[in-house]
């Protein structure tokens, strides 16, 4: 499902812990000349602590960190940057929250099963999200479909592909938006 009814300033990467925000972030940052931003990057210690302990965090542990994360994307954009944001953006509030701060957001939602999900997550040694926030994951979820400037791909393809199929949507934007407002 493609949603992109106008230009897409900046993209953030969605999705539960181990469907491969990271990775895919990474791919679309090289394949678009895009910079990206790691969101774990920016979490509170008090929130990685929570997350190393197996709590998972509340709407109000977030609040702080997607804010951060706000000003981090928007700051890019000032300095002429093509931001690509790794951020789970679990809920619509969280997702409006980053939306408030960056005009013309575009979200790509990586898409699994909590199976799949948990198995990566137990296979990534040294990560403070263990597997068994997985299950809290899922439950915050609340799935990006149809809403405007969204990207929902099958997070079991391969990366490359993710990360030229979204590359392309995201360059899309841009040409349909300029065609628009030349009105060629």
């Amino acid at each position: 499902m493609t949603t992109a009814s106008h230009a897409i300033s900046a993209l953030v990467i969605m999705g539960v812990s181990g469907c491969g925000k990271s990775a895919v972030g990474a791919e679309i940052a090289k394949r678009s000349g895009g910079r990206l931003i790691e969101g774990d990057a920016f979490h509170p210690k008090a929130n990685i602590d929570k997350m190393s302990a197996g709590h998972p965090l509340n709407d109000d542990d977030r609040a702080g960190w997607l804010t951060r994360l706000g000003e981090e994307v928007a700051a890019a954009l000032r300095n002429g940057e093509k931001p690509v944001l790794t951020c789970s953006s679990l809920k619509l509030i969280y997702r409006d929250r980053l939306r408030a701060a960056v005009p013309g957001l575009g979200f790509v939602f990586l898409e699994l099963t909590k199976e799949l999900a948990t198995e990566r997550c137990s296979h990534r040694p040294g990560h403070f999200m263990p597997a068994s926030l997985v299950d809290s994951q899922f439950a915050t979820l609340e799935p990006p479909y149809g809403e405007d400037r969204t990207l929902v791909v099958d997070a079991t393809q391969p990366i490359e592909t993710i990360g030229a199929d979204a590359a392309a949507w995201w360059s899309a934007s841009q040409t349909s938006s300029a065609t628009a407002l030349t009105g060629s």
